[in-house]
């Protein structure tokens, strides 16, 4: 999945915690790569109970990660990033280059 605001595309991770970052964007679960964490201006959905950006968006409900509050999410609400024919492309070929890495496939 890439970053929802630069399009920046997550690589495999190093060992460790990654520096990318979940967030919550019209109620849809969204990344955000280190570069664009740095930005203050993300337009992220905020908890309704402490205000923060430490959501997450998991079977149908958002969680904060900050508060421990717990909402069902609005299904009529939510906005899937569309997928462009050049990043639909991309990311078809970084799904079969992982493939062919985790099964030994050579090309």
């Amino acid at each position: 999945m890439p970053c929802f605001s630069c399009g920046a595309r997550q690589t495999d991770p190093v060992r460790g915690a990654s520096p990318w970052k979940r967030g919550v964007r019209g109620e849809t679960q969204v990344l955000v790569c280190p570069e664009c964490q740095r930005a203050h201006d993300l337009d992220l959905d905020t908890c309704s109970e402490c205000g923060s950006v430490a959501l997450i968006c998991r079977l149908g409900e958002i969680e904060c990660r900050s508060c421990g509050s717990v909402r069902p999410a609005r299904a009529d609400q939510r906005v899937a990033a569309p997928l462009t024919p050049s990043l639909s492309k991309e990311l078809s070929d970084d799904v079969e280059a992982a493939l062919n890495r985790v099964l030994g496939r050579v090309h």
